[in-house]
C-alpha cells in the first residue's frame, strides 16, 4: 500500500497524521510512505527522522496526494 502524509493546512494545527515510528512500522511491513516536507515540524519531528524511518519526502502537496493509494 502507498500511504501519503501531507502537511496540515488548518490554522493553528500543529499535529501530524503519522510519526516517524509509525513510518518505520509501515515500511517494515512492506508499505511505501510519502511525507510532505515539513509535515512534522509543528510537532518537533524533523524531516530527517521521517527519512531515516524510510519515508520518501516530497515538496509538492499535489504530488503527495497523487502518490496515495486509494482504497
Amino acid at each position: 500500500m502507498r500511504i501519503s502524509v501531507p502537511t496540515e493546512v488548518k490554522n493553528n494545527e500543529y499535529r501530524v497524521a503519522l510519526t516517524p515510528a509509525g513510518v518505520h512500522d509501515l515500511t517494515a511491513a512492506g508499505h511505501e510512505v510519502f511525507v510532505q516536507r515539513g509535515a512534522g515540524e509543528g510537532s518537533s519531528m524533523p524531516d530527517a527522522e521521517y527519512a531515516d524511518a524510510g519515508a520518501t519526502l516530497l515538496d509538492d502537496p499535489d504530488e503527495v496526494w497523487a502518490r496515495a493509494e486509494r482504497c
